[in-house]
């Protein structure tokens, strides 16, 4: 017999079980005294199946004595059986709609008791019963709740008042060995200390994995899980005890538990407030979890290592994995993928490579464009376009350049094949300091790199980054560099004197604090596994601590007179009309690289606007306004014989 046949069988006989029930209550209520009426439809129903009857599930899981469980009965039959209904209505005089009263109860049902009434009674206290209490207790009109009603009737769903709420969480695709082993780990010790009543708290980086857990753990309990964002607890004491009492309910009835995720550092103050108050098995997952009144259990769940990363990517590619095994090594070293985004990502390329896309570099393209979701939201992304043609530069500088390409390119050699890596994993990122005066090409020489090593490029917006209010700060580079692991991008922080300034002599709680904010950089710069740049034009006002923890150190020089003629002939495209340009003559303009670009960029519209080719002369007004800008006039030396 299928699950379904079995499922349908069990409704049929369920239902066949509330029309006797409900004739037991009608020979009740019209003075006779009923036999064993209802007993044949549950014994039956109880030889049958596993499970009993709707009514007597109920009666179990919220405690009901037998007046409590006839007086619910009876305002389920009141709306589900119109003879009962019209019973009742003649039993309370005729004259009213076909209602069920807490009078009427006691007079007709055995062994009634006062308290089945009481708000900390299971009728009221699970909102199994709602009461008018406009005319009284003994005459207000009782309504079953419609969630209660359809349960009875063997129809079982999510309460529609927590559908807006909640979210069914399923099984991952994937799931990384180390989480079974934290779910094995987690049920363990739920199983030992009873796991009915339990709270477990997940925290880590990986808020993917930390779901995949808690759904490992609920299903081997045979529970369903469903998750509620924590922005979704509400604020008010009487609306969290609205909320815990319909979701107690739902987990006998739905046999469930409760995921409460926290996507952000800051936990709402009320969820303390709002986990005391529930029951079941909770799990709360976030980053980092406060310190609550009730205790848990506590694991780490964080994103998977390198090598389990690469046996991810080979279950997701499945036999595809042989197209593009030779860049499954750098792929699992350079991105930290959670296995939920592995599995998206492998099952899209699988579908890519069947459609006959080429296999080269697809793998490393979508573990850039998988990585970008969080990090777009917290930095402006570079598309670099620049190479190291258009760089120009001494040759020890792009000497210094080219060996921080290589490092980064052989870093699963030396950390992981030679072990290096196996001593620690802090200082395995690669943190770069370019020093120089404003428009000497440090931008660019970040786009290069970022051009050379196929990976995305991030200015770090300060203005979003540092806040007023203490800890904000640290909690905004927190998030920036969790979203940095995982995409693998070169991050530039741009003019980053301002943000990683030198340590002042505490006088007040503002420079502790602000104290505390660059110590935190420096840990964060030196577990940060990818590429750092920082550029700055003040390199003497940047924090000594941050010395040691830098790989590389460039200066970029002002750019001499042979240097800024190569950046004016790399300053214009090919397809840009130039008549009569004298780069050696342009070359004794003493500006940098970035006020070259305005200056050609200018001209260019000038001479679009004119209808012309790029001349000397668009190129001299263009010079003017740029100067005008700095406030330093040209020397009649640095333009004679432009024009």
């Amino acid at each position: 017999m299928s699950e379904r046949t079995a499922y349908e069988t069990w409704v049929e006989d369920n239902q066949r079980c509330l029309v006797e029930e409900f004739d037991r209550l009608k020979t009740r209520l019209a003075g006779g005294e009923p036999a064993e009426a209802g007993r044949s439809a549950i014994n039956d129903i109880d030889d049958k199946h596993a499970s009993h009857s709707a009514i007597d599930l109920v009666t179990h899981l919220f405690g009901l004595s037998r007046f409590e469980r006839d007086l619910l009965l009876l305002c389920a039959g009141v709306e589900m059986n119109a003879e009962l209904a019209r019973v009742c209505g003649d039993a309370l005089g005729g004259s009213h709609r076909p209602s069920v009263t807490f009078g009427l109860a006691l007079a007709a049902l055995e062994k009634p008791h006062w308290s089945a009434l009481a708000p900390i009674g299971p009728l009221r206290r699970w909102r199994l019963i709602e009461l008018d209490e406009s005319q009284g207790l003994t005459q207000a009109r009782l309504r079953i709740d419609e969630r209660v009603l359809h349960y009875l009737a063997g129809v079982n769903y999510l309460d529609p008042r927590l559908r807006p709420l909640l979210r069914m969480r399923r099984a991952g695709e994937l799931v990384a060995t180390a989480h079974r082993e934290t779910a094995a780990s987690v049920l363990s010790t739920l199983q030992t200390e009873g796991a009915l009543s339990s709270l477990v708290l997940l925290t880590g980086d990986d808020l993917e994995g930390q779901g995949d857990v808690a759904t490992s753990v609920a299903s081997a309990l045979g529970l369903q899980l469903y998750v509620l964002p924590a922005s979704m607890v509400p604020a008010t004491p009487s609306e969290i005890e609205a909320l815990a009492v319909l979701w107690q309910r739902e987990t006998m009835l739905l046999n469930a538990a409760l995921v409460v995720e926290c996507t952000e550092r800051e936990v709402p103050k009320q969820m303390s407030t709002f986990i005391d108050q529930l029951g079941g098995l909770i799990f709360v997952t976030g980053p980092e979890l406060p310190t609550f009144h009730r205790t848990g259990i506590s694991a780490e769940v964080n994103r998977p290592q390198a090598a389990e990363q690469r046996l991810l990517w080979e279950q997701a590619l499945g036999g595809d994995a042989a197209f593009v095994n030779g860049s499954l090594d750098g792929v699992a070293w350079q991105f930290r993928l959670s296995a939920g985004t592995i599995a998206q990502t492998g099952a899209q390329l699988r579908r890519r490579l069947a459609g006959g896309e080429r296999p080269e570099g697809l793998l490393w393209r979508a573990c850039r464009k998988a990585g970008r979701l969080k990090l777009d939201e917290l930095a402006q992304r570079i598309d670099p376009t620049a190479d190291w043609a258009v760089l120009v530069l001494p040759p020890a500088q792009v000497t210094t350049l080219r060996a921080m390409a290589a490092q980064v390119r052989h870093r699963l050699t030396v950390y992981q094949d030679w072990g290096f890596g196996h001593r620690g994993t802090r200082g395995l990122g690669i943190t770069a300091l370019f020093a120089g005066e404003s428009g000497t090409g440090k931008t660019m020489a970040a786009e290069v790199l970022a051009n050379e090593l196929n990976l995305d490029l991030y200015r770090i917006d300060l203005s979003a980054v540092v806040s007023k209010y203490i800890g904000e700060t640290e909690r905004n580079l927190r998030r920036l560099f969790d979203a940095a692991d995982e995409s693998g991008a070169i991050l530039l922080f741009d003019e980053a004197d301002a943000l990683f300034g030198k340590r002042s002599e505490v006088k007040d709680s503002h420079d502790r604090y602000a104290n505390i904010e660059v110590s935190y950089l420096l840990q964060r710069m030196e577990a940060y596994r990818g590429l750092a740049i920082l550029t700055t034009n003040m390199k003497a006002a940047l924090d000594q601590a941050f010395h040691r923890r830098l790989r590389f150190v460039i200066q970029f020089p002002f750019p001499d007179a042979s240097q800024r003629e190569a950046i004016w002939r790399s300053m214009f495209p090919a397809a840009t009309p130039t008549d009569g340009l004298d780069y050696a003559k342009l070359a004794k303009l003493h500006m940098a690289g970035g006020n070259i670009r305005n200056i050609a960029l200018n001209a260019a519209f000038l001479a679009a606007h004119a209808g012309e080719s790029v001349r000397m002369g668009h190129l001299l007004q263009a010079a003017h306004s740029e100067a005008a800008k700095r406030d330093r006039p040209l020397s009649d030396a640095e333009t004679r014989g432009w024009v």
